[in-house]
């Protein structure tokens, strides 16, 4: 290969601190012809599976990373010649990537330095703009201009495969089977997990169990010898959104001296109004989750102290004026934590459409990184896996945390009476740098009130 005739794209600035990704699956091979902003390969970082789109036009000549390799914000990632031609969107990239600027992933942000601050929140003038930009390049899901490159497993008249988690395209793989020959039942033609099952299940074949990464065990010795030498534990390593998660955990471990307080409340009349409203609206579905939210953020707008997070450099409480609202999602990847930005200016009903929405890509892995970062308070409901209580760790770098257990039928005393309530426990978790044990115990009862009586609510409409 000529260098010198190579146009090389290195793996773009993924932003908000996402500095390295690992190749999940090329989608071209060397030799094919590839249109500007053609998606040439699908990447892993530790928020999301990414499709990374090439901003130039011609044949490729060089795959520099195989899958399953790591690679940094700016190591090579594919080489083009330029046989397609001079093109106004390479040159545009090339500019960008000159000044610090590699805006080519949708909703990413810029610069190749890790090590550079970053504003955490607020938008400029600047910004929308600069967001209007981005909109602007095509989805994912759209046609290239040019040929386009038959992925690894096949493709179907819609273009290639959509295969979100890692898992399913292995399960797949060990079995044997053509991802573009599966029908998907995922939103947006996503291939899920139970799409490939069920395609195991009619070829006849046998999902395999997990096989460990270490030799089976030798066999028996004989009666007298030396007994065998135990199995080696299995090394899983951590990486990925395993690893995003352990870090930041650590961290908030680490730096924030944290402390946990709890009240058992009486969710029944929270119930009451959730079934009111679906009759209500039966064309706006509005949740425990949703209700929960918009408590909190009624919550945090009467203790503004709890919205903050703590800047050790410069020895400051920094204080937001928007509240954006983070909540635990269940995923095939793990646990991951959507946000809502700007809670604060949304009814109970957008609110609720907005978590359904988050929830719903969160499934599918396909939330953008803006929508897993920038959040001032976390609400983490884990009554839906059947527990009653919890002492969260905060999700760093915020200052509290409100965790809510299940809900279920408990002796309650009600004026007077001993009666069977629907019974729940809240705790929540707070940063003791921003406020005392005052602060956050009002906040607590201001939240337990409104479970109990959500008329309260009704004073800050």
């Amino acid at each position: 290969m000529n260098t010198l005739e190579a146009q090389l794209f290195r793996l773009p600035d993924l932003g908000e601190g996402l500095t390295e990704a690992e190749v999940l699956v090329w989608k071209v091979a060397v030799g094919d012809t590839v249109a500007v902003d053609q998606i040439v390969v699908e990447v892993e970082t530790a928020k999301a599976a990414v499709e990374v789109p090439v901003p130039y036009a011609g044949t490729v000549l060089e795959l520099h990373a195989p899958a399953g390799t790591t690679l940094s914000v700016g190591d090579p990632l594919i080489s083009i010649s330029p046989g397609g031609g001079a093109d106004p969107a390479a040159e545009r990239y090339r500019e960008e990537e000159q000044a610090g600027s590699g805006n080519v992933l949708i909703g990413y942000g810029t610069g190749h330095l890790a090590g550079r601050r970053r504003r955490r929140r607020g938008r400029t003038a600047a910004g929308a703009a600069h967001g209007a930009a981005l909109s602007a390049v095509p989805h994912a899901d759209a046609q290239p201009a040019g040929p386009a490159a038959v992925p690894r497993g096949g493709a179907d008249r819609g273009g290639a495969p959509r295969v979100i988690s890692p898992l399913v395209r292995r399960l797949a793989q060990e079995n044997g089977l053509d991802l573009a020959r599966i029908t998907p039942s995922g939103p947006n033609r996503v291939i899920l997990r139970k799409d490939v099952e069920r395609a195991i299940a009619e070829a006849g074949a046998r999902v395999p169990e997990p096989r460990p990464s270490t030799p089976a065990a030798a066999p028996a010795a004989p009666q007298g010898a030396p007994a065998a030498s135990p199995q080696e534990p299995e090394r899983i390593p951590l990486r990925g959104l395993r690893r995003a998660v352990a870090e930041k955990l650590s961290r908030s471990r680490s730096e924030i001296p944290d402390a946990t307080t709890w009240v058992d409340v009486d969710a029944t009349g929270l119930l009451e109004i959730k079934d009111a409203l679906r009759a209500a609206v039966p064309d706006r579905r509005i949740g425990l989750l949703a209700l929960l939210a918009r408590i909190c953020v009624a919550g945090l707008r009467r203790y503004p102290e709890l919205n903050s997070t703590v800047d050790l450099e410069r020895a400051e409480i920094v204080r937001y004026p928007e509240i954006h609202l983070g909540f635990a999602a269940q995923t095939e990847r793990g646990l991951v934590v959507p946000v809502v930005h700007d809670a604060h200016r949304m009814t109970l009903t957008e609110l609720a459409a907005e978590l359904a929405r988050l929830t719903a890509l969160a499934r599918e892995g396909t939330l953008p990184p803006k929508a897993l970062t920038g959040g001032t308070f976390t609400l983490n409901n884990y009554g839906v896996f059947g527990v009653d209580g919890s002492t969260p760790i905060i999700n760093h770098p915020e200052a509290a945390l409100l965790g809510v257990g299940r809900i279920i039928d408990r002796p309650w005393v009600l004026d007077g009476t001993l009666a069977v309530r629907k019974v729940t426990q809240l705790s929540f978790t707070f940063d003791h740098r921003v406020c005392d044990g005052g602060v956050a115990g009002g906040f607590l009862r201001y939240v337990a009130d409104c479970v109990e009586r959500p008329a309260t609510l009704l004073a800050d409409l």
